[in-house]
């Protein structure tokens, strides 16, 4: 089904079931599976901080949308994207060209993840994270924003992690708001990240402690 001022791209193939909103653009050579829903308007309750102007959902060229997913309006995928199975990406985010989002994960509001991202089945970024490029997020990855659970006014700005550029974050690892992940830092499998963790550096343990330094033969450069 595709709504009003839609605009497809050419080579654009399409699955079954697919539901385009009213004003997505699709770029060409886009690929969008079954049951796969573009554009939607989000849905939020009264006073939600995810609350602004929407746009249209924006595909660049030869993204992949998967079986089931779900791309709000006012998103922007960037070019070669993929987007897999059930994945959910809320409004006013942004993927960066050739990022990979895996099953099932969920890029909340006003996120923002750079190019060659590699998120894993099951990872959460929560509203306001910022992952720059070249980052890896490992399965079941979960960041917050918020410290008070709710329990705060309409003057506390919501801040989720900044993951900066291409370090690593292990399965399993939770972040509390605010926290920055230093350049080419390792996060273990499993942490509790609590505090900043410094560019090069391991950490590991609940609350996340530095226990090393990453190898230089590590670094993303010797990698690409």
């Amino acid at each position: 089904m595709l709504g009003d001022e839609v605009s497809v791209g050419e080579g654009v193939v399409f699955g079954a079931h697919v539901v385009v909103h009213d004003g997505t653009v699709i770029g060409d050579g886009c690929v969008i599976e079954d049951h796969a829903v573009l554009g939607k308007r989000p849905r939020l309750a009264k006073g939600s901080s995810a609350a602004g102007p929407v746009g249209n959902l924006v595909l660049g060229d030869g993204v992949t949308v998967c079986a089931g997913a779900v791309v709000l309006a006012g998103a922007e995928i960037g070019a070669g994207a993929i987007l897999g199975d059930q994945s959910h990406v809320r409004e006013r985010s942004r993927i960066g060209a050739g990022t990979v989002v895996g099953r099932g994960t969920a890029v909340d509001n006003d996120v923002v993840v750079g190019a060659r991202v590699r998120l894993q089945t099951g990872v959460y970024l929560t509203g306001f994270t910022v992952v720059e490029d070249d980052v890896f997020v490992g399965p079941g990855a979960i960041t917050t924003n918020d410290n008070t659970m709710s329990r705060h006014g309409s003057d506390l700005s919501l801040a989720g992690a900044t993951l900066r550029r291409a370090c690593r974050v292990g399965g399993g690892a939770v972040l509390t708001p605010a926290v920055e992940i230093g350049e080419e830092a390792f996060v273990a499998a499993g942490a509790l990240v609590i505090r900043d963790v410094p560019p090069g550096s391991v950490v590991m343990g609940a609350p996340a402690r530095v226990v090393r330094a990453v190898p230089e033969e590590d670094f993303i450069e010797h990698w690409r």
